[in-house]
């Protein structure tokens, strides 16, 4: 159960400004009691013990909190960064605004630059000094996190979206995007709108990871007085605050299979009711849908309605990885560090010519939200100084192995690794693999078992063994 620790000072200072809140996550109640009494002045406290108890929590918000302080160690295995890494992409499904500081106990420099990767603002190692760990939640709250707000880069595969996205606007059928997370598919969203000729109607965005199950309904379609405990009076929802506007649903492969029947009675037919109603409305916006999952594999396995698949990507864009977009990474390089130089005041820093190469040869597997990160910690180390791969090194997730497109992109980047490695371990790789994919597969069939079984082309046996063996290491 979540240990909900709110600290609820009142404001010393009559209709003073509200205080920004502050999520901490950690198992220790001792740990959480501390910080809660000391942080407690300046922020809104609300405090969790787990992964799930922390989305509950901030599924129940009316507003996400724009700071978290997280443990990587979490039950159901504390031993463990695993649930503290899957937490950091939580929080950011969630609000991607949102500045996540770890503070762990686990503070190998290979989490703290993973955890980095995954979008951490910062990794602070336990135990910290409650003056100097405030100091550090300022600086992430006071340091803005603008987005890119155009498509930037002229490789081929950047030149071929925008290509696609102009020739997609004009057209009034369902756009599906596809790409990893923090690869920028909401820009691509805004792009589309921007182009159409609804640019001048609502864009409504909805984050279907955000909501719990219960709520997607009456915040899709809104409900009427009295329909629910709480609902005082009638609400729209998105569909029709979006007009005759655009909706990007985002996180579309987590929509509940209960939902996707009535969402894909909307894109058919336009119709909808409120919860609670009999009346019949109708919505004309535009709905654009985006996901990091394989669809196709999510329908194959039952996790996601085939009907609803074929209406939602009648029209598909696929962003492609950071990875994949060679000098763009210098074009986004170039982008934020003036960005950060000019909001902070600092003069920017460059890269040494072999930094510079390092950083081309780096696989970004946070994509741009990762690169963003690492030119803000760069800007803030080293301002107005010229860096080298020893000082670049540090900010890059070079343990974790990721997916590459091909066997021969693979195999280059498993040559990178070991030129670069001290020490290597293949056990702890392959490891480290296979915890990657069963995690994805468990994801994918929503914890069935018997279904990620089979999407992994093992039996279940061989499967519960395989998870067994992991918890016990």
């Amino acid at each position: 159960m979540a240990n909900e620790v709110a600290n609820e000072v009142p404001n010393p200072v009559p209709n003073a400004p509200a205080k920004p809140t502050l999520l901490i996550v950690d198992d220790d109640p001792l740990i959480t009691d501390t910080l809660a009494f000391a942080l407690g002045t300046d922020y809104q406290v609300l405090a969790v013990d787990s992964r799930h108890g922390a989305i509950e929590l901030v599924r129940q918000l009316p507003v996400a909190p724009g700071l978290a302080l997280i443990d990587l160690g979490l039950p159901p295995t504390p031993h463990s960064p695993e649930e503290g890494f899957r937490l950091i992409g939580d929080l950011l499904a969630h609000s991607p605004a949102m500045k996540i500081l770890v503070l762990s106990g686990q503070n190998e420099a290979a989490n703290a630059r993973h955890a980095r990767a995954l979008g951490a603002w910062e990794f602070i190692a336990k135990p910290s000094n409650p003056v100097m760990l405030k100091r550090a939640l300022d600086r992430a709250r006071e340091q803005a996190a603008p987005e890119v707000s155009e498509l930037i880069g002229s490789s081929a595969a950047m030149e071929k979206l925008r290509s696609q996205i102009a020739q997609f606007a004009v057209s009034p059928f369902p756009v599906l995007i596809e790409g990893e997370s923090g690869s920028g598919k909401e820009l691509v969203a805004q792009s589309l709108h921007r182009l159409s000729a609804r640019s001048a109607r609502p864009f409504l965005a909805l984050n279907c990871a955000a909501l719990a199950p219960t709520l997607i309904e009456a915040t899709l379609f809104g409900y009427a007085k009295g329909a629910f405990t709480g609902a005082a009076s009638a609400k729209a929802g998105y569909f029709e605050d979006a007009q005759d506007g655009s909706l990007f649903l985002d996180e579309i492969g987590e929509l509940p299979l209960e939902m996707q029947a009535k969402l894909l009675r909307v894109i058919e037919n336009g119709e909808f009711q409120r919860l609670g109603e009999t009346q019949r409305r109708v919505s004309r916006a535009r709905v654009i849908t985006a996901t990091n999952r394989d669809l196709r594999q999510a329908v194959k396995h039952g996790g996601f309605r085939a009907d609803l698949y074929h209406r939602l990507s009648v029209l598909s864009l696929q962003v492609a990885p950071l990875r994949e977009l060679d000098r763009d990474k210098l074009a986004l390089l170039e982008h934020f560090r003036q960005l950060y130089a000019r909001q902070s005041g600092a003069a920017p820093f460059t890269l040494e010519p072999d930094a510079e190469a390092r950083w081309l040869r780096y696989a970004f597997p946070g994509n741009v939200r990762e690169l963003r990160n690492i030119v803000i910690r760069l800007i803030t180390k080293h301002a107005g100084q010229a860096i080298s791969p020893a000082e670049l090194e540090p900010e890059l997730d070079l343990d974790a192995p990721w997916p590459a497109a091909d066997s021969g992109a693979l195999a280059g980047e498993a040559q990178r690794q070991l030129e670069r490695a001290g020490s290597f371990s293949l056990d702890a790789t392959l490891a480290a693999w296979e915890r990657a994919y069963i995690d994805a597969a468990l994801r994918i069939t929503r914890g069935n078992v018997s279904q990620a079984a089979k999407l992994l082309g093992v039996n279940r046996t061989t499967l519960y063994s395989r998870m067994e063996s992991r918890e016990e290491k």
